[in-house]
């Protein structure tokens, strides 16, 4: 039994019957606790827990008392096509918390075998996948962009095959909810009002309660989340993270980042940037993703026409009018970070969008390497371009630009504060994730994490997780997993 009592309170399982399929998980032979993230575990009251029980619950093995366990049913678009059944293959719900702060968050198992869902698949996972979420989730929330949140990594004791066969594990996922885009989808697709108003309640009861009694509760509700999507991606855009396969069923309605598949962040900058092995045509490309954002949200609206008016026109009308304020919605957050990573103060100069579009050209132009470009316009602040000149082959764009700029006064604490230095550079994260897969070595990886907790702090020894893979370097590519 665990030594740790889990106190759920599972409104999923009790609340929307239907929307689930009820699943085990397989058992493992060997678990044993790879990685638990003491700080998230603080936060849920399962501090306490002990390796073995840890090891024990989040490979699956153990269902701590009050658990529900379910597979999510959901639908999608993936790369633009319509799946209507897609769900949990190969993750399980295991229930609700309570946090230390009152929040609700879901504890959810990926990598725990086959479900009424998997369509085919072994429902299994990797250890290098796995270690891949659990490094780009806490990457992300140091950065303190909204993301799901690794609490456990577990390896299984035995192989998953792929193109050969790999260590397995279970990575425990935290989320303040995992309704997505597709969720909603599922049912609109077959014509159940009736469910995705069920589901419209249950959400707005947990993410958004103040709407319930505002006069159209479920266009506010469309309102919030996109303004949640801009916010989201707008900060995603900020630090050169892709996404990389942004389909429906991977937004979800909580605001938070969430699936990292094959996501990566951009060395030299580029709108064009794609590292997904799937994404043939860029679709879910660097400088794409507000566009992508803005249809998956066009995609949720519909779902919601027959709650937000029972006449048909008006519905369309209303709705289209949300989904369309998103770019300006957007473009606001957008342009409000922009200003921060420059370093610009108050207020707001007409000039700044061109300004901060400038510095981007200037980059593009040379494939200058975007998280050390910003970071270096400290220095410049301060009357030293020599760092940021160095990283342009040509520095005359940027001199054009720089003069402009300092006519602003930027200050360098402001960038200093808003621009990390250490971000997930893709060699480093392959390097730690082939250590530990190949040679059960989870050194590279503790660093890693290690480095990555304190973005915007510069620290001693960690100079060469600044740096980018090298100009001759292979194109890196990066793969669905977990």
């Amino acid at each position: 039994m665990p030594d740790v009592v889990f106190s759920f309170d599972n409104t999923y399982a009790r609340d929307l019957e239907g929307f689930y399929a009820r699943s085990n998980a397989e058992r493992v032979p060997a678990p044993k606790l790879i990685k638990l993230n003491q700080a998230l575990a603080k936060e849920l009251g399962l501090d306490t827990l002990n390796s073995q029980s840890a090891a024990d619950i989040f490979s699956g093995n153990e269902a701590p008392q009050g658990a529900e366990v379910l597979a999510q049913a959901y639908a999608g678009h993936q790369f633009g096509n319509f799946v209507p059944q897609l769900g949990d293959g190969r993750a399980l719900l295991l229930g609700e918390l309570i946090d230390t702060s009152g929040n609700r968050r879901d504890i959810q198992l990926k990598g725990s075998g086959r479900t009424p869902f998997s369509r085919g698949g072994d429902g299994k996972a990797a250890i290098g996948p796995v270690l891949r979420e659990y490094l780009m989730g806490e990457a992300m929330h140091a950065l303190g962009i909204p993301t799901t949140r690794a609490l456990a990594a577990v390896s299984t004791g035995q192989p998953v095959f792929r193109e050969r066969p790999l260590p397995g594990a279970v990575l425990t996922r935290v989320a303040a909810s995992h309704i997505r885009v597709g969720t909603f989808q599922f049912f609109a697709s077959r014509g159940d009002y009736s469910k995705v108003k069920q589901l419209a309640d249950y959400t707005i009861a947990r993410h958004d309660p103040a709407l319930a009694t505002t006069p159209n509760p479920y266009l506010a509700f469309l309102n919030a989340v996109c303004d949640r999507q801009a916010a989201l991606i707008a900060s995603w855009m900020h630090v050169g993270f892709i996404h990389g396969v942004m389909n429906t069923d991977n937004m979800a309605i909580s605001g938070e980042t969430i699936d990292y598949g094959p996501c990566a962040f951009m060395d030299r900058y580029s709108p064009r940037t794609v590292f997904s092995s799937i994404d043939h045509q860029g679709r879910y490309a660097y400088g794409n993703q507000p566009i992508i954002a803005r249809w998956n949200l066009a995609r949720l609206a519909e779902t919601l026409l027959p709650l937000i008016s029972t006449d048909e026109s008006t519905a369309v009308a209303e709705a289209t009018a949300a989904v369309n304020s998103f770019t300006d919605r957007y473009d606001e957050y957008w342009l409000q970070g922009m200003r921060t990573k420059l370093g610009l103060a108050d207020p707001p100069h007409p000039e700044d969008l061109n300004l901060a579009n400038g510095f981007l050209s200037a980059m593009d132009s040379q494939s200058v390497d975007y998280t050390l470009a910003f970071r270096a316009l400290a220095q410049a602040a301060l009357g030293d371009d020599g760092k940021i000149r160095i990283l342009f082959e040509d520095p005359a764009p940027y001199d054009v630009w720089a003069e402009q700029w300092r006519n602003r006064k930027p200050d360098a604490t402001t960038i200093l504060k808003s621009n990390p230095l250490y971000v997930p550079r893709n060699h480093m994260v392959e390097a730690a994730l082939t250590a530990a897969t190949e040679q059960n070595d989870l050194a590279p990886f503790e660093t890693l994490l290690e480095v990555l907790s304190l973005p915007f702090t510069e620290r001693p020894g960690f100079d060469a997780y600044t740096k980018p893979a090298a100009l001759d370097a292979e194109p890196y590519r990066t793969f669905c997993g977990t």
